[in-house]
């Protein structure tokens, strides 16, 4: 009898929503699916949610299947015993990530990394960031966040936190305040920033709870939301500028939310990045503009499930240091 081939799982923990895929150990996909969060029941059953949802894919999709590998993308950045800067579902903070996933997936490699960094590796392998050195991934969804990409590698920054432009300061006013003292760019330039500003706006929202898209909707037709999305633009741009200036780099593809609306945001990215830097980088959408931290998540799988018969180049599933397992669970390779 002919052994079933042995499979990778790609897992993406959102704050809204988690998507899982089971593939083969060449990236092709099996399987997929997508579930709510369920963020508001907290951390643990959003978690909880997220495993069962992976075991449930390959109990349909690979049941006589080695599990040989488990990439996994989430918001905020994961260690052994908890999730650095994850503020949309309580108590993530708390979850001792590293430790959950080995003990859920006894004996497959694991590879973590967060939502932004994973997309990035899926555009370097698979999309608009193939070849492109150096490079910039910008996130606009519900949060912010970038990722660069140098050598074809995503620098992780000695935290992991590299990118993570979402914690910028706005104005000179800021420095020397600490983080729960001032507002983030995070708080100007997201979907839910966007989405909070226009609920905190009297005029043309009647009082409805809009959502960022309900923003890019109504702003040809209401003009206090189209100042609000003009406001949110412009200081997106200064920020992507300054970045530019600093990574210099070949191009910049922008995935997320919303991107839904790169007709309005888009001409006036452009314009800024070609009259502020010395040398304009390109400009794109994402090749996977919604689920490239998924495809991210395969990729880290597969590069680790390529080593699996190998142990000398194999990540060992033992109890690790919280500092080895971070290193572990960020350099996961270049993907090329």
């Amino acid at each position: 009898m002919v052994a079933a081939p042995p499979v990778v799982v790609g897992l993406d923990f959102g704050g809204t929503k988690i998507a899982a895929a089971v593939s083969d150990l060449a990236g092709n996909q099996l399987a997929s699916t997508t579930v709510d969060s369920g963020g508001e029941l907290g951390a643990q059953a959003s978690f909880g949610r997220g495993i069962g949802v992976c075991r449930d894919l390959l109990s349909l999709t690979a049941p006589d299947s080695d599990l040989v590998a488990v990439g996994v993308s989430t918001f905020g950045i994961p260690f052994e015993d908890r999730v650095e800067l994850a503020p949309a579902i309580d108590g993530w903070d708390r979850l001792a990530m590293g430790r959950e996933l080995r003990a859920a997936f006894a004996g497959a490699q694991i590879r973590m990394t967060n939502d932004a960094k994973a997309a990035a590796h899926a555009e370097v392998r698979w999309g608009a960031l193939a070849g492109c050195d150096p490079a910039v991934y910008l996130n606009l969804g519900t949060g912010l966040a970038a990722a660069i990409v140098v050598g074809g590698q995503v620098v992780n920054g000695v935290n992991g936190a590299a990118g993570e432009i979402g914690y910028n300061l706005r104005s000179v006013t800021d420095v020397g305040l600490a983080l729960d003292q001032r507002s983030l760019l995070e708080h100007m330039v997201s979907g839910q920033g966007l989405a909070e500003r226009a609920a905190g706006n009297e005029g043309g929202t009647g009082g409805r709870q809009l959502t960022a898209a309900d923003v890019f909707a109504g702003g040809a037709a209401d003009s206090e939301l189209d100042t609000l999305i003009d406001d949110f633009v412009d200081e997106l741009a200064y920020h992507l500028v300054n970045l530019a200036i600093l990574v210099n780099p070949a191009r910049i593809a922008v995935g997320g939310g919303i991107v839904r609306s790169w007709t309005r945001i888009r001409p006036p990215l452009q314009r800024a990045l070609h009259s502020g830097t010395p040398f304009p980088p390109e400009l794109v959408v994402a090749h996977f503009p919604y689920d490239a931290p998924l495809l991210g998540a395969i990729a880290m799988a597969v590069d680790a499930a390529q080593g699996w018969a190998e142990p000398d180049h194999a990540v060992s599933t033992r109890p690790a240091s919280e500092d080895t397992m971070h290193q572990d669970a960020l350099n996961t390779g270049t993907l090329s």
